[in-house]
């Protein structure tokens, strides 16, 4: 069997890393902005997750439609640098400490508003991608 790297072109997989060695301080930055204290609501979490859902469905829409070609921007923003901005498993455990710390409501609540809003914020993203004006060669 081989391995899942022998797939991935190792310069794709450097791409990658590069963008996520850049989105992982990126996050730990928003978090130092958005001070949450301890037993509180989650709202850096919340922000960032929206936040770069945001931006993916943006960032994905323009770049398919004027960049199809480009080898490694994608995988460097969408999976490298917003991979590691974003987090599911802070989420999750976020969930859960809200649910075990007796806030099983604002947990619940926490997890579908992250999951819909956040599916509303990457529509958003395309929609406003879309209605970008499409720049022609050499302008």
């Amino acid at each position: 069997m081989r391995a899942a790297t022998d797939r991935v072109p190792r310069d794709v997989v450097a791409v990658i890393a590069l963008g996520g060695a850049l989105g992982a301080p990126a996050r730990y930055e928003v978090a130092q902005l958005i001070h949450v204290a301890p037993d509180s609501f989650p709202w850096a979490t919340l922000v960032t997750n929206l936040s770069g859902a945001f931006v993916l469905g943006l960032f994905l829409t323009v770049v398919v439609r004027r960049m199809p070609t480009s080898r490694h921007l994608r995988p460097f923003f969408a999976v490298g640098f917003l991979g590691a901005f974003t987090t599911f498993s802070t989420l999750a455990v976020e969930t859960v400490t809200l649910v075990k710390d007796g806030d099983a409501g604002l947990g619940i609540a926490y997890l579908l508003v992250t999951v819909g809003v956040g599916l509303l914020a990457a529509y958003l993203g395309i929609v406003v991608a879309r209605r970008l004006p499409r720049r022609t060669v050499g302008a």
